[in-house]
């Protein structure tokens, strides 16, 4: 059983992992959630934690982290998220609040206060994860892993060189690189590699509330991709919780990745050391490079079902009471 902490923005992606994790409670204990700004505003990432747990019928304690990056302005994607950030769905009460304290302080005292070490698994841009890092050094002994979803083995697509998250806050990202806490990164190509089909889509629909979430979460999601004629979505945060999971599923291979700052065309690209020979740096990521598809969507599906039986489990019990 891996204790876990989320940092994420939701987006749509966001979600998927969110209730990957809290389906497999047998293998993931999910502590808390943080949020922090990125795929859109930090208060509407935030409330759409809210709309996935009350979907899920999940209580889970969720804290606001940072609003923007370290040093850029944030900029967010409305093109493949929406106005909300996770455009589609339609959540009419949500019953859940936050915590009182701030995301980067709830995250310090989760890893100190628990007994085994902890997994970091962050969807965002990297922003909560630095300052954690930063202003509480102690917490680095307390961290099994960061397992995260940013970064690209060989091109972007916030640019051409660059991927969102670490597009978004670059500095925060080479913090994070550099602490010698071990990483395992989920990058574009092994998102890309993981997408669910478009004509995959109706399998959720009339299964019950939170597959019919989903199917309306990917109805929305899939318009980008569409116009883009690919015949999928890339189901990129849901890779390094499925990793968590399935490892079994995946190609990696152990490298150093670094990250460029100043660039014009290349900031916050992510660099991977491919050579061979030569002064080699020491491997500081387990980069995940592929997954078998099918596998993937198969156990992202039963995920989404046993959410369901667990909610009509729940509401069979309330009503028998």
């Amino acid at each position: 059983m891996r204790n876990i902490l989320i940092d994420c923005d939701p987006g749509h992606d966001d979600a998927l992992a969110i209730m990957l994790a809290l389906a497999n409670s047998d293998q993931l204990k999910v502590l808390g959630i943080t949020t922090v700004g990125g795929n859109q505003t930090l208060e509407k990432v935030s409330e759409n934690v809210l709309k996935v747990l009350t979907v899920a019928g999940k209580k889970v304690p969720v804290a606001k982290g940072a609003a923007k990056p370290l040093i850029n302005p944030l900029k967010v994607a409305p093109k493949a998220h929406g106005d909300s950030g996770m455009d589609g769905p339609v959540v009419d009460k949500v019953t859940l609040g936050y915590e009182s304290k701030n995301g980067v302080e709830f995250l310090k005292d989760q890893i100190l206060a628990s007994e085994q070490r902890i997994t970091v698994v962050a969807l965002g841009p990297l922003t909560n994860i630095a300052l954690l890092l930063k202003t509480f050094p102690e917490v680095k002994e307390r961290i099994a892993c960061i397992a995260l979803m940013g970064g690209s083995f060989s091109s972007g697509n916030a640019t051409a060189a660059a991927e969102f998250n670490f597009y978004i806050d670059p500095h925060a990202a080479y913090m994070v690189f550099h602490s010698g806490i071990p990483i395992i990164q989920a990058g574009t190509e092994v998102s890309q590699a993981a997408g669910i089909l478009h004509s995959e889509i109706g399998r959720f629909l009339g299964k019950g509330r939170v597959s019919d979430f989903v199917y309306d979460l990917l109805q929305f999601y899939s318009r980008f991709s569409k116009g883009l004629n690919s015949d999928r979505s890339p189901v990129f945060d849901a890779c390094p919780v499925m990793y968590l999971l399935h490892p079994e599923i995946f190609t990696s291979k152990d490298y150093y990745v670094d990250i460029e700052l100043q660039g014009e065309f290349t900031a916050g690209m992510s660099i991977t050391d491919k050579r061979v020979w030569y002064n080699m740096p020491e491997p500081n990521t387990t980069v995940l490079l592929d997954v078998d598809r099918d596998k993937f969507i198969q156990y992202l599906t039963e995920a989404i079902f046993i959410l369901d039986k667990e909610r009509k489990g729940n509401r069979d019990i309330k009503k028998a009471e």
